[in-house]
């Protein structure tokens, strides 16, 4: 089986928290990567405070997880995606009365959920609230949750 991880897996996955059976399903998947959720990756990183006690083994960790991604499993939306992603995030934005960090964050679920579904792949996910609103404007794609 081949799929797309979610931000919040890789960030559940490096804290523990992950639970046993979506290991089990990463671990035994054809991983393929969305550069947005890898930006979202470094942005919490850039974001995190460098004198916490942790930060050079958080830094360090990610950057480990992020450079043994080959480039050849790497999604990048395309400008129909982005466009189209707009417009879903638009929506539910104005249908859902979201405030700006809901917008910024529906806009990525969107091209996270858009560009898996171009390639034919499921995306896994704990947000099941947010790619459900995505999945009934765009029924096209897959996603996983747990």
């Amino acid at each position: 089986m081949a799929l797309v991880p979610d931000t919040n897996v890789y960030i559940r996955n490096m804290s523990g928290t992950l639970p046993a059976a979506v290991a089990v399903l990463l671990d035994n998947a054809l991983q393929w990567h969305c550069s947005v959720c890898i930006a979202e990756i470094t942005t919490g990183i850039a974001h995190y405070d460098p004198s916490a006690s942790n930060w050079r083994r958080v830094r360090r960790q990610y950057g480990i997880l992020l450079g043994a991604i080959p480039d050849t499993r790497l999604l990048v939306p395309d400008a129909e995606t982005w466009h189209l992603a707009g417009i879903i995030s638009g929506t539910l934005s104005r249908t859902q009365d979201y405030q700006p960090h809901q917008r910024k964050e529906c806009l990525n679920d969107a091209l996270i959920y858009l560009t898996a579904a171009k390639q034919g792949l499921p995306v896994v996910t704990a947000n099941r609230v947010e790619f459900d609103m995505i999945q009934q404007i765009v029924p096209g794609g897959t996603f996983l949750h747990f």
